[in-house]
C-alpha cells in the first residue's frame, strides 16, 4: 500500500524526481503538501485545493485531539470523510506544537504533560496518544512523536533531546506495528539540532528501527539559512536513499530550490497562506507586498507567468483594493495564488531534474526569488 521509488536523479546534486504510492494514489516528488492543520487549509477549499494542483494536504495531530476530538472525527469516517478531501493527508504527530504552544508543560521520557492553548486543560501526549489518535484520524502518513528544541541549543540538551527522540520512535514503530491502521505509513523524525554528528547517529538509529521515511525536524526554527543547509547536506546523506524524505516546516521558494539540490523530496509550511492573508506573494520575480500604493493604478496580473485563477481573472489594483476594503476575497485570492506558485515550483523542479537540467533551473530560480517591490 506504500511504496517510494526514484525514477531520475541529478548528478551534479543531490535532486531527486520520485514516485510514492499511497491508499489514496500515487504522489509525484518532490512536492509542497499545503498546510490544513485544523483539517482545513485557510481560505481554501477541497475543491479549489484540487484545481491548483496539491495532492498531499497536513493536518496535526496536537490541534484536532483537543478540537473536535479524535473519535469524533473517526465516527464521522476519517479526516479524509471529514473534510472533503479526496487525496493525501499527511498528520504531524502534535510534537512541534506541544513545545511551541504550551507555556506550562513537562517533559519526561514518559512523554509531555502540558496544558491547552485553548482552555488550559491538562493533559499528558505519549508516543502512543499520538499514534492513537493519527490511527483514528486515517491519515495516510503519520509522524512518529518527537522532542523539538528552539535554537540556539547547548550540544547536552540537544544530545538529550535527540535520545528521547529515538526511543520515543521506537515506541510509536511498536504501537504502529501492534495496534495502528495497516494502511498508514510511519515517519520517523531526525533531530540533533545543529550538531551534524547527531543528525548522522539519529539519521542511523531510526533507519535501524525502520521506517516508510523520514522527516528532517528542528530546522527553520530561528537558525542561519547556511546553517540548515550544513544539516541538510549532512541529514540527507545520512538517510537511505530509497526512502522518501520530508523537510518539515520550509516554505521560501529559494528554501525548496535548495533543499531539493540536496534530496529533499517532500515540503510544507503555513508560509503560502500565512502571507496571503497579508497580503505578501510569492511572484516569478521575487516577493510582493500587493498593499504597496504603487499598486493602485496597476492593471496587470500579480504575476504575468503564473496561471492561477487569481492571476488569470484579477489585477494587481483590484486585489489591493480588496486589501485596503478589508474583503475577505483579498486573503483567498492571494493565498490560492502563493499554494499555486508552490505546488508549481516544485513540479518544475520536478520536470528539469527528469530533463537533466536541474543545476539550470536552479541557478535561474535562485537569481529571480529575491524582492520585487
Amino acid at each position: 500500500m506504500f511504496e517510494f521509488k526514484v525514477i531520475a536523479e541529478c548528478p551534479q546534486t543531490g535532486a531527486r524526481a520520485g514516485e510514492l504510492a499511497t491508499p489514496h494514489g500515487v504522489v509525484e516528488t518532490p512536492l509542497f503538501m499545503p498546510v490544513g492543520t485544523q483539517a482545513t487549509v485557510k481560505a481554501m477549499s477541497p475543491l479549489e485545493l484540487e484545481e491548483l494542483g496539491a495532492s498531499v494536504i497536513l493536518g496535526n495531530t496536537y490541534h484536532l485531539y483537543l478540537r473536535p476530538g479524535a473519535k469524533l472525527i473517526e465516527e464521522a469516517g476519517g479526516l479524509h470523510a471529514f473534510m472533503g478531501w479526496r487525496r493525501q493527508i499527511l498528520t504531524d504527530s502534535g510534537g512541534f506544537q506541544v513545545f511551541s504552544l504550551s507555556e506550562l508543560r513537562k517533559i519526561s521520557d514518559g512523554g509531555v504533560e502540558f496544558r491547552s492553548h485553548i482552555d488550559g486543560s491538562k493533559h499528558f501526549m505519549t508516543p502512543e496518544l499520538s499514534m492513537e489518535v493519527q490511527t483514528r484520524l486515517g491519515s495516510d502518513i503519520a509522524m512518529c512523536f518527537d522532542e523539538c528544541l528552539k535554537l540556539p541549543a547547548t550540544e547536552d540538551a540537544s544530545r538529550a533531546a535527540m535520545e528521547r527522540t529515538v526511543k520515543w520512535a521506537e515506541r510509536c514503530r511498536e504501537f504502529s506495528q501492534s495496534r495502528g491502521n495497516p494502511r498508514q505509513a510511519l515517519f520517523g523524525i531526525v533531530q540533533g539540532a545543529l550538531f551534524p554528528d547527531q543528525r548522522a547517529e539519529c539519521a542511523l538509529r531510526l533507519e535501524r528501527i525502520g521506517f516508510d521515511g523520514y522527516g528532517i525536524g528542528g530546522l527553520s526554527v530561528g537558525e542561519s539559512r547556511d546553517d540548515m543547509y550544513r544539516m541538510l547536506d549532512v541529514t540527507c546523506g545520512s538517510l537511505p536513499r530509497n526512502k522518501p524524505r520530508y523537510l518539515m516546516g520550509v516554505g521560501m521558494p529559494e528554501n525548496l530550490i535548495e533543499g531539493v539540490a540536496r534530496g529533499v523530496d517532500m515540503f510544507d509550511c503555513v508560509l503560502p497562506t500565512r502571507n496571503g492573508r497579508n497580503g505578501n506573494l510569492f511572484t516569478s520575480a521575487g516577493r510582493m507586498n500587493i498593499k504597496n500604493a504603487r499598486f493602485e493604478r496597476d492593471f496587470s496580473p500579480i504575476d504575468e507567468s503564473c496561471g492561477c485563477y487569481a492571476c488569470r481573472n484579477f489585477t494587481r489594483a483590484y486585489v489591493r483594493h480588496l486589501y485596503r476594503s478589508k474583503e475577505m476575497l483579498a486573503a483567498r485570492l492571494c493565498s490560492l495564488h502563493n499554494l499555486y506558485f508552490l505546488v508549481r515550483l516544485m513540479k518544475e523542479a520536478r520536470a528539469s531534474i527528469i530533463e537533466g537540467m536541474y543545476p539550470k533551473f536552479r541557478m535561474e530560480k535562485t537569481s529571480s526569488l529575491g524582492i520585487a517591490d
